[in-house]
């Protein structure tokens, strides 16, 4: 019957002139509790899975490894927790803004390289190295979105280095 109301009232030809985009965002629009409880649970799994890459980092012989999955997965997690409160769609556009577009692409490639270093290439020093590359790239991108706060610590290490 909806269906039928739609074809009626026009709305249905409106629908197919949408960009994939939109209907995307259409299909995400959830509420905002609901947003709110999909972010919550989404970076606890996220700082769950960091904390626990930390714990199994000692273990002999495999702890890299776990610890180097976990604590990509947990990135990946925290990240994706974001989309919630902002919507899938409106986190990407954000994401590939001139002033994030470095640090979201560096980012990327971080979380990549240190999944091919411990399982493609076994390099755990340079499995180790990229994990640091994380902490700092998503830092980086994740201070982009407080204003001015990423000009303000250019200007204090440039001060620091003169």
């Amino acid at each position: 019957m909806d269906k039928l109301k739609s074809v009626l009232s026009g709305e249905e030809a409106r629908r197919e002139d949408r960009t994939v985009l939109e209907s995307i965002n259409e299909a995400s629009t959830l509420g905002w509790g609901t947003r709110l409880k999909g972010f919550i649970a989404c970076f606890v799994v996220g700082a769950a899975c960091t904390v626990l890459g930390v714990c199994v980092l000692f273990l002999p012989r495999i702890g890299l490894t776990l610890f180097i999955v976990f604590y990509t997965f947990g990135n990946i997690c925290a990240l994706g927790s974001t989309m919630f409160l902002m919507g899938p769609v409106k986190q990407l556009k954000r994401m590939c803004d001139k002033t994030r577009a470095l640090a979201t692409t560096i980012m990327f490639t971080c979380l990549v390289l240190t999944l091919c270093a411990a399982f493609w290439w076994k390099n755990f020093g340079l499995a180790l190295l990229f994990c640091i590359l994380q902490v700092l790239s998503f830092t980086w991108y994740s201070l982009s979105y407080i204003p001015c706060v990423r000009e303000a610590i250019m200007r204090m290490v440039a001060m620091c280095l003169k």
